[in-house]
């Protein structure tokens, strides 16, 4: 899989084009002139959403109606032109030209993405590492997006049954109206909890730890229902747990029992990482993920994803980059950013540079230039 251009219109600071290649395309050019912003955009290509911000609207350059990201992908002989349209209330995909809906859109270029604020999966709240893993399920099994999207949808009307109860007069009032919902949140709860179980399953027997010298490093998924019964038989135990805990949902207001209170341990000879690991271990920990999860994406596809570092040199040691680099050198394509024109130019043998000065790509040079 390589994402071959890609092309922005009132996107952030950004205009023009750009063109990768097969293997190691490094961006670089001084601070603030749109580095990281090439990269957002194809991991907004990729996901329609943005690895800096939660409402990609914002991303709309100043006194734009709309952005625009255009790009190609091509997965063996076959290209396809990708459009994402962006506009303040609403996000729409295209497929050589014609209008898709999301969930056909979606998985026709995947993305890995190494940023500062992906940490969060190995040093943050379990938030992020729900994230982390739904991203990587349903990487390999697309459906698995209209499952937690309707988890989610069931849980928000639950919620807002639960607060209005919360306020009543009488919260228990309203158990008979909650209790239908549970149902749902138990059939979907389990799919989600399996699908993850699984996941993780083939995430351990993917990861490396030795690649960077690092640790052992382990993980796995802990249920917020450990401990309360018999967790292989999930659903039964789920539907018991919702009904046991629905008087005290009535009075707090919140949901307090499914999946969206589970959490991924990721540990470091066995300490859990996010509490006891130093700024180093983290980092490498989340790259030993990262490339877990590209194994196993080929694993299933027989093809890698796309693997983005943004600020290379800032997250990363010399060693650590070298490492990396000659790991995805036959494997992915690799689509990183540096500020320092020194370490691009060290890598000018076997790497696309490509400098960004205001937002534009003012100077591609490719790896046979260098090599004449």
């Amino acid at each position: 899989m390589n994402l071959t251009w890609l092309a922005a219109t009132g996107f952030r600071n950004l205009s023009g084009e750009a063109r990768f290649n097969p293997g190691l395309n490094i961006l670089h050019g001084a601070n603030a002139q749109g580095k990281t912003s090439w990269l957002e955009a194809i991991s907004l290509l990729a996901s329609t959403r943005s690895f800096r911000t939660a409402a990609p609207r914002e991303a709309i350059e100043h006194g734009a109606k709309e952005a625009i990201l255009r790009g190609a992908v091509r997965r063996g002989s076959v290209d396809k032109e990708l459009q994402l349209l962006l506009q303040p209330s609403a996000k729409q995909t295209f497929i050589n030209g014609k209008r898709e809906v999301t969930t056909r859109y979606l998985g026709n270029v995947v993305v890995i993405a190494f940023t500062a604020d992906e940490m969060e999966v190995v040093r943050g709240a379990p938030e992020a590492r729900r994230r982390f893993l739904d991203r990587g399920v349903f990487s390999i099994h697309p459906a698995y997006l209209g499952t937690v999207t309707d988890y989610n949808r069931v849980l928000k009307q639950k919620n807002t049954l639960l607060r209005e109860a919360a306020e009543s007069a009488n919260p228990l009032a309203a158990q008979s109206m909650i209790e239908p919902w549970n149902d749902q949140l138990a059939l979907l709860g389990t799919t989600i909890h399996q699908a993850r179980l699984d996941y993780v399953s083939r995430l351990q027997n993917e990861i490396n730890p030795t690649l960077f010298r690092a640790e052992e490093i382990r993980i796995r998924y802990r249920s917020s229902l450990e401990g309360r019964g018999d967790i292989t038989n999930y659903l039964s135990l789920l539907r018991e747990r919702l009904a046991l805990r629905l008087p005290n949902e009535l009075a707090t207001g919140y949901s307090l029992v499914g999946p969206h209170r589970d959490d991924l341990e990721v540990l470091s000879d066995g300490r859990e990482i996010s509490r006891f690991g130093s700024s180093g271990q983290q980092r490498s920990a989340l790259l030993i993920l990262d490339l877990a999860q590209l194994n196993v994406y080929y694993k299933t596809f027989e093809e890698y994803p796309i693997f983005l570092i943004d600020d290379l040199d800032a997250e990363l040691d010399r060693t650590r980059i070298e490492i990396l680099l000659d790991y995805l050198a036959d494997r992915s394509q690799t689509i990183v950013s540096t500020s320092k024109r020194s370490l691009a130019e060290s890598y000018c043998q076997r790497a696309t540079l490509l400098e960004v000065d205001s937002g534009r790509i003012v100077e591609t040079i490719l790896p046979a230039r260098r090599q004449d």
